[in-house]
């Protein structure tokens, strides 16, 4: 049972009554691997795969789960680590103005094609976040030596669930290591989820769909086909 922490929560010392090697270590494998199969599986067959994943993850989540507050569903560190936040706009400015001067910005003409286009993006973020800390970072802190070895072995299992895309999966690299080392410092994922968005985001209003290929990754990389249509010089929607 997952125990109580009043101040700092930490997931790399709950529920010692487990087994810190043999069991997580075999979640993660089979879980990690249903996630590159559904990334690599053609349709119909990748829903199938998909929905293996899923159940596997939230079967192996529960009598594992070591409580919300070290899940980092929590308010304690939320501000510690807001500095995230404000990095990812900073970041986020400097990318629009460089993409308004090479004329490849492209964006959602109102409010609500914003939403419509990436409000499901924000709540898949926040999902990532959680499943690379709640789940990955969880279980490597079980049987890794160091708590810096299991970051960046999170960060590095979550860049290669990008491949082969060769813009993405640097990001993730980067964003992951850095996600995983404040997390372990703040035990908050709220931020670490609002600057994913911003992060990802701005990747896509940037960079042009034919370059870094609608974002897709996998077997969806390799087979996108870039529309043929006009695109403006300014590159600019709305123009």
């Amino acid at each position: 049972m997952a125990l109580e922490l009043k101040a700092s929560p930490s997931i790399d010392t709950i529920s010692t009554t487990q087994p810190r090697r043999g069991r997580p270590l075999l979640e993660l494998a089979i879980g990690y691997g249903l996630i590159l199969a559904t990334i690599w599986t053609p349709r119909p067959f990748q829903k199938w795969v998909y929905l293996a994943a899923v159940a596997w993850i939230l079967l192996t989540s529960i009598p594992a789960f070591p409580g919300w507050a070290a899940a980092g569903i929590r308010r304690g560190g939320f501000f510690k680590s807001l500095w995230v936040v404000f990095a990812a706009a900073v970041v986020s400015a400097v990318a629009i103005s460089v993409a308004i001067h090479l004329g490849t910005l492209r964006h959602p003409i109102n409010t609500r094609s914003w939403v419509m286009t990436f409000g499901g993006y924000t709540v898949w973020s926040f999902v990532q976040q959680f499943l690379l800390q709640g789940y990955f970072l969880f279980r490597l802190l079980r049987f890794l030596p160091r708590r810096e070895w299991a970051a960046l072995t999170a960060a590095a299992m979550f860049a290669l669930a990008h491949l082969p895309n060769p813009i993405l999966t640097p990001i993730t690299l980067l964003w992951g290591a850095c996600a995983c080392f404040v997390f372990l410092r703040c035990r908050n994922i709220y931020p670490l989820a609002l600057a994913h968005a911003i992060l990802g985001i701005t990747v896509a209003i940037t960079i042009p769909g034919p370059v870094v290929h609608n974002m897709r990754v996998g077997l969806g990389y390799l087979r996108y086909h870039a529309p043929h249509v006009h695109v403006p010089a300014t590159g600019l929607a709305g123009r």
